[in-house]
């Protein structure tokens, strides 16, 4: 399909996923979060990614390696972009009432600066990582992330209001599958995919009451 100035754009595919198990310090992952990583790796095998993205700590670090170690001459990208932050601070004037005061409390405990830079950070995400690419050939990319980000771009392909980013939950090494393509909406194809893992893989990174 051409763009309005001229330029032929065709489909990206965004696959996500968030970072296998971590440590309880969070400096790497558990072996179950190796574990997690490499199976997902052997599932994007037969997938022609043009690049693995991930964010700058040590658990997405150490999960894009762990996958692209499984992939044949994939390049593993580092970016902020792709990290872990606050990707945007609603006002209580548009929240449900019943969720404003405990979801609130829980942003306050971030930093103002580091809320402020959560917002330019989920914009250049949005910029990097969303929508139709330019040229005839769809191009495919795992973005290796945290559950704020994965919520983020799933809130944002279904159209959903700005602050429902949260709620959100992702399970450590779930496949989320996001397909723009030229003159449509974002479509979600996978959310939470945990085929590749094995049931005591599964469910982790949700909290307790969430688990089935």
């Amino acid at each position: 399909m051409t763009g309005t100035d001229g330029t032929t754009m065709a489909d990206r595919y965004l696959y996500v996923t968030r970072h296998g198990e971590a440590t309880p310090d969070e400096s790497g992952l558990t072996d179950a979060g190796r574990q997690q990583a490499a199976l997902l790796g052997e599932r994007l095998r037969g997938v022609p990614l043009a690049a693995v993205h991930h964010g700058p700590l040590a658990r997405a670090a150490e999960t894009a390696r762990l996958i692209g170690e499984r992939l044949d001459g994939v390049p593993v990208r580092p970016g902020e972009a792709a990290g872990d932050y606050v990707p945007y601070e609603p006002s209580r004037e548009e929240l449900p009432a019943e969720v404003a005061d405990p979801l609130l409390g829980f942003l306050a405990q971030f930093p103002a600066e580091e809320r402020k830079r959560g917002a330019e950070l989920a914009a250049e995400a949005m910029t990097r990582f969303t929508g139709p690419v330019p040229g005839d050939e769809p191009r495919h990319e795992l973005l290796v992330t945290h559950n704020f980000l994965v919520g983020w771009l799933v809130r944002d392909a279904l159209d959903a209001p700005a602050w429902r980013w949260t709620g959100l939950n992702h399970g450590n090494a779930a496949l989320t599958v996001i397909r723009y393509a030229p003159g449509r909406p974002p479509a979600l194809l996978v959310y939470n995919d945990t085929a590749h893992l094995p049931e005591d893989l599964r469910w982790t990174g949700f909290p307790p009451a969430l688990r089935v």
